[in-house]
């Protein structure tokens, strides 16, 4: 027998290292931290998606709710950009943890795609929701009911069908970035993120005016219920879940089934194995 019949494979190597690396630093940590902070455990991937969905609809909705409250001083354009810095940011320094979907519509498309279990679905929905309403009840109580907390609304002069095609190819344009640039076939790692960013912001400076450039019926979700005006709320939750279908069908008609390796990592996180 050779010796390279007798060595273990690199790549097996790399993972019982970084395996082990891994329980140590959990053995570090105090008693009540080591069931947060372990592999087989969704809590931490649920908080993250909780805190980062909170921090994506405070920055969304809350600019036009201080725009109104300080007598225009951010703007439109400053409104949309806020949030694409907003998620920038949350993929750069939580996306290891659960993915940082913050988005409902992302975390079904992981799932079609492949990537993701479906038995993680209801928790992940859950965190963003909570995340979302958490967000717009802090606005509600810091600033009042004014700007309708953000919420996201049909134009002045477009109608409800304007406002959901519109979410529809928004939406079908973000998650094909999402799924594209998460894809083994990109290979582009944390650039990634600047991706979403810019769509993101591309699509609320040129769309807003229509439908408030949402993508996110977590975003939607949120404001509309505390304010309780859920009257246009059945567009913002319909309209994103259809465009993200067709970005699956698209995805898998450019890449083929699944998102690879590279798709699984950025639907899941990088903090444990991946789950099948």
């Amino acid at each position: 027998m050779t010796s390279d019949e007798t060595s273990p494979a690199p790549a097996a190597t790399t993972h019982v290292q970084r395996g082990v690396r891994i329980s140590a630093l959990i053995e570090r940590e105090p008693i009540w931290a080591r069931d947060f902070n372990n592999l087989h455990y969704e809590w931490r991937r649920l908080f993250s998606e909780t805190f980062g969905t909170f921090l994506l609809v405070l920055a969304a909705a809350g600019a036009p709710v201080i725009d109104e409250a300080s007598h225009g001083q951010i703007g439109r354009a400053a409104s949309v950009v806020a949030p694409a810095l907003t998620v920038l940011a949350i993929i750069l320094f939580m996306g290891a943890v659960s993915g940082a979907h913050l988005n409902p519509v992302v975390t079904i498309a992981f799932a079609l795609r492949g990537d993701f279990h479906w038995r993680r679905i209801p928790g992940y929905l859950v965190a963003q929701v909570v995340g979302a309403l958490l967000a717009a009840l802090l606005l509600r109580i810091t600033y009042g009911n004014i700007a309708h907390l953000g919420s996201t609304l049909p134009g002045a002069g477009f109608s409800s069908a304007q406002a959901f095609t519109m979410e529809v190819v928004l939406t079908l344009g973000l998650v094909s970035t999402i799924l594209g640039t998460a894809s083994t076939a990109q290979n582009i790692g944390s650039l990634s993120a600047l991706g979403v960013a810019s769509y993101i912001a591309l699509a609320g400076l040129w769309a807003s005016p229509v439908s408030g450039a949402s993508m996110n019926p977590a975003r939607s979700l949120g404001p509309a219920v505390i304010t309780g005006d859920l009257h246009d709320l059945w567009i913002y939750l319909t309209a994103p879940l259809l465009g993200a279908i067709l970005a699956v069908v698209a995805a898998y008609i450019l890449r083929g089934p699944g998102g690879g390796p590279s798709g699984t990592r950025a639907a899941q996180g990088t903090l444990g194995p991946p789950s099948r």
